[in-house]
């Protein structure tokens, strides 16, 4: 019988055994897979709506486009609020859903909503869904060190190449660009000109939008060979811009070039980006998709940024100016040496107040173990390993081994309880 309770009891605790060294391994693949970020991002679950309509004021903004928007996307399903910003210009709902909405999910629903109330905003005005992207969702910014460019030219570089290259880059949303001029042709019509010529400003806009074109004719063989006839009207400079006739009066053409003047030039800017009182840069953000792991898609980011770097002009090199990788290091670094030093206190703690290894090790062991399956849950439930998820673990470890030590207090107990009635039971059994 003694042997059969031998045999059960190591049967036991063999597979007990085996089960915590599956859990552990387990716990350390969810360590390596479990996204990393300094911060946790409890920011709302919402899908931002962005309108355009430069050169209107904000009360017209509001009453044309942002108020027509808010009432129409409120009817979402499992929506909690819409908000509504209007600005000089620019128009930003912000439709905040229930925070067990899948935002892939809420992006289609306002979609649906957008493709039937567009068609009541006034022309010009298309509003497009903002990056899939969070509130802590800028994790680098970076400006363009190049002394031989203007700001102009260094917008065109980071909007035409740089801009296209990083936003390949996995688990990168959108790289919002910033600072510079954006080059643009602009015509300045003379007023007392369209008046001498009886014309007026929509007159000339069509006149530019109309031979800023290309269309295409029809196929016809000739000689056994097929041709395509085409027409290329797209504006490529300023003399061909000054030259489009606007209107015609008495056999004459008149030309853009007759009413007014054309220039290159930049266009209208609502502030600049100074960097270290330096003097103006040209730059990008970049923007994480949602639930990606920050610290890899940073990775991912100086990798391609070295690979875009061979294409830059000569003189030219990014200045990283924000990156969140090197707090996200420093953040878990710090609590990963906390989380050891608490680990070697407690178990030095343990020994000596138990004073009894093989108790003191059953209940260190339970300390890794706990570990693991803290970051197990984590990946399931969808957190993230940041300063806050990690400095709880790091409060918990005192509490981890309470229960171990009331076990082990209380089964040593019972057993000297038993020791005691056994020796006396032995004694009287000898003394008979």
């Amino acid at each position: 019988m003694v042997h059969k309770v031998i045999e059960w009891s190591l049967h036991n605790r063999f597979i007990v055994l085996m089960l915590s060294l599956g859990i552990f391994v387990w716990g350390v693949i969810s360590v390596k897979k479990n996204p990393i970020d300094a911060i946790p991002d409890l920011s709302e679950n919402q899908v931002i709506v962005f309108t355009e309509w430069m050169g209107r004021a904000p009360q017209l903004i509001e009453d044309q486009i942002t108020y027509p928007l808010v009432t129409n996307l409120q009817g979402l399903p499992r929506i909690k609020y819409v908000r509504g910003s209007s600005m000089f210009g620019m128009s930003f709902i912000y439709v905040i859903f229930d925070d067990d909405v899948d935002i892939y999910w809420a992006r289609e629903r306002v979609l649906e909503r957008l493709s039937t109330v567009s068609s009541a905003l006034p022309t010009g005005a298309a509003p497009q869904l903002g990056p899939d992207g969070t509130g802590v969702g800028h994790i680098l910014w970076y400006t363009l060190d190049a002394p031989k460019l203007d700001l102009g030219e260094q917008r065109a570089v980071q909007d035409w190449y740089i801009k296209f290259a990083l936003q390949n880059v996995q688990g990168v949303s959108e790289i919002a660009s910033f600072g510079g001029f954006q080059k643009q042709y602009q015509v300045t019509v003379d007023p007392n000109r369209l008046l001498y010529y009886k014309l007026s400003v929509p007159d000339v806009i069509n006149a530019v939008r109309t031979n800023n074109n290309e269309s295409g004719g029809r196929k016809f063989e000739m000689s056994d060979i097929g041709y395509i006839i085409k027409t290329n009207g797209y504006l490529q400079s300023i003399e061909e811009i000054e030259n489009i006739p606007v209107a015609n009066q008495n056999g004459n053409p008149i030309k853009v070039s007759d009413i007014g003047t054309v220039q290159m030039t930049g266009e209208a800017r609502l502030g600049i980006f100074d960097q270290d009182g330096e003097g103006e840069r040209v730059g990008g953000i970049v923007v994480m998709r949602y639930g990606e792991n920050a610290a890899e898609v940073i990775d991912r980011i100086k990798l391609k940024m070295k690979e875009v770097a061979k294409g830059l002009p000569e003189g030219v090199k990014f200045d990283i100016v924000y990156d969140r990788g090197e707090l996200i290091k420093e953040s878990v670094e710090s609590i990963k040496r906390t989380l050891i030093e608490e680990m070697i206190v407690v178990s030095i703690v343990v020994i000596i107040f138990l004073f009894h290894w093989r108790s003191a090790l059953s209940i260190i062991i339970q300390i890794p173990i706990t570990l693991a399956v803290s970051f197990i849950l984590l990946n399931a439930f969808g957190i993230s390993s940041n300063i806050m998820s990690l400095t709880g673990i790091a409060l918990a470890i005192g509490v981890i081994v309470d229960n171990g030590i009331i076990m082990s207090e209380n089964a040593y107990k019972h057993l000297s309880e038993r020791y005691v009635q056994w020796e006396s039971s032995n004694k009287k059994s000898s003394e008979i």
